[in-house]
């Protein structure tokens, strides 16, 4: 697939880890100019370094604190003047912090919110003027089977995914006239830090980021006519219960 996304710039928010860095480096093995972001400045320097090259593609760091609006909109001005345009967005930043409703953390329950659910909005409003002028583009939100199927101690988690799944469908609605295609990514479990613990190895049975990131590059693939709006993806073969 090198070269499929050459000239295509591309912004990944939560992107030094996990999911985000697969779908980076796919990205960039693609060809398209890639800027990674996380809120740690560190981290966003070391993955734009082992990613710029990357195929055909080139990449960037920028660190932003998603729950920022200033940060988020210097984040895609940033962008903007680095890669000259934007077309592809992923909103990837994300976090989990789970708890009943009697022991959720108030602070807990605000910092999901605005990571899962702000942050989106945020990068997403100030980033649409630029896929509008580039002609079209594409925002990508990852979710979560967690924003269809509710469970004990996702009080938190479940609001903010479910609320992204209603809003991605709305700003579907709103941009698509607009030749901005929108597409929310549910994953089941992955393997990755995201439950606070090292990925497996091995693999095991768990989904891998880099299914997630397959699924970007082939929605990238349709023709302008075609809009998936939604996708599900979930490990074939869970362990029995």
């Amino acid at each position: 697939m090198s070269g499929t996304l050459a000239g295509k710039v591309a912004l990944i928010t939560g992107s030094t880890k996990g999911i985000g860095r697969a779908i980076a480096r796919e990205l960039a093995e693609a060809g398209a100019k890639v800027v990674v972001s996380s809120r740690t400045e560190a981290d966003v320097a070391r993955t734009a370094r082992e990613l710029d090259g990357s195929g055909s593609g080139a990449a960037h760091g920028i660190p932003c604190d998603v729950r920022d609006p200033e940060a988020c909109r210097r984040l895609v001005e940033g962008t903007v003047e680095r890669f000259g345009g934007l077309d592809i967005l992923v909103n990837n930043a994300g976090l989990g912090r789970f708890a009943t409703i009697q022991e959720m953390d108030p602070e807990d329950w605000d910092i999901q919110l605005r990571t899962n659910l702000d942050g989106v909005f945020h990068v997403s409003r100030a980033a649409v003027p630029h896929l509008v002028a580039g002609g079209g583009g594409w925002i990508f939100n990852i979710g979560s089977l967690a924003g269809r199927n509710a469970f004990s101690g996702g009080v938190a988690y479940n609001a903010s995914k479910f609320g992204l799944r209603g809003m991605t469908e709305a700003m579907m609605l709103d941009l698509r006239d607009e030749g901005v295609r929108v597409t929310l990514i549910m994953p089941g479990s992955v393997n990755t830090h995201f439950f606070g613990s090292d990925p497996d190895p091995e693999g095991g049975w768990k989904l891998q980021a880099e299914d997630i990131s397959r699924v970007v590059l082939d929605l990238l693939a349709f023709p302008d006519r075609a809009l998936p709006s939604k996708v599900e993806i979930r490990p074939s073969r869970p362990p029995n219960e």
